[in-house]
């Protein structure tokens, strides 16, 4: 990683509430890691982003002319908000993430983990964390949008709400989908809202990681959604073969992990 001021804890203007209006960010004191670097780095925070799908989030930010703005929705541990940082400095990604408590996300634990890494990982003055859920900070955004990365609630209705922020997004700009054609939520909301719209393009997906553009999508991008089923469908039998524990059979459909596709 190229060298940063020592990180502090985030001022009042990095971790904001959602009625505050941060304040503008200074251009030109950064430069952008190699993604080699850059990955390393990231690759021992906890989360579910692999290596090709960190690749494919970080060519996308590198596209983001300075002084944009990029929305990650599902922060966890911050794996994949130091990769989109560290590929676009001059950009502010808004971290937002509830930081709700159990088993899973850990809760205010999980807060702490997210900011010690953006911390060790230099990037802390890039990020604006905003402790909500999407759903909730969404109706008073008024911001434009030069990235949006939709990593959330894996369920049906949040998702379907995460999409409407792709509103902020100019004609062009480009939206990525952790868990697509993987989560049945999150893939049912995509062929609720997506398959049959008028604004957003499916391109191709990274394992579970979906690429979409904002623009009016033709025959050919509507087939590549549904071209997508098969594979759902398959996600969807090994994640009930784990359920079950039955784990020779799904090693038999070639899942040999005990994780969930992703």
């Amino acid at each position: 990683m190229p060298a940063h001021r020592t990180p502090t804890e985030p001022t009042p203007a990095q971790q904001t509430s959602p009625a505050q209006t941060p304040a503008p960010r200074q251009r030109g004191s950064h430069s952008a890691a190699d993604f080699d670097t850059a990955f390393a780095a990231a690759d021992v925070i906890g989360g579910w982003l692999t290596r090709d799908q960190a690749r494919a989030l970080w060519d996308e930010a590198r596209r983001l002319p300075a002084g944009s703005r990029i929305i990650e929705i599902g922060s966890h541990q911050g794996r994949s908000t130091v990769v989109l940082a560290s590929a676009a400095p001059e950009a502010t990604v808004v971290a937002i993430d509830p930081f709700v408590s159990g088993p899973m996300f850990g809760g205010l634990a999980t807060k702490d983990t997210f900011l010690a890494n953006l911390r060790r990982c230099g990037v802390t003055d890039r990020v604006e964390l905003r402790q909500a859920k999407s759903t909730d900070l969404r109706p008073g955004w008024t911001e434009p949008i030069g990235f949006l990365y939709i990593d959330g609630k894996h369920d049906y209705w949040t998702l379907s709400d995460d999409l409407r922020w792709a509103e902020f997004l100019a004609p062009g700009a480009r939206l990525s989908i952790h868990d697509a054609y993987s989560s049945i939520g999150v893939t049912l909301g995509l062929l609720r809202h997506v398959l049959p719209g008028s604004r957003l393009r499916y391109l191709d997906r990274t394992g579970s990681l979906a690429r979409f553009e904002v623009g009016r999508p033709t025959r050919a991008d509507r087939l590549r959604v549904l071209a997508e089923l098969p594979w759902w469908l398959h996600n969807v039998g090994i994640k009930v073969l784990l359920r079950l524990k039955l784990y020779p059979i799904a090693r038999l459909m070639g899942h040999t992990d005990t994780a969930d596709p992703y």
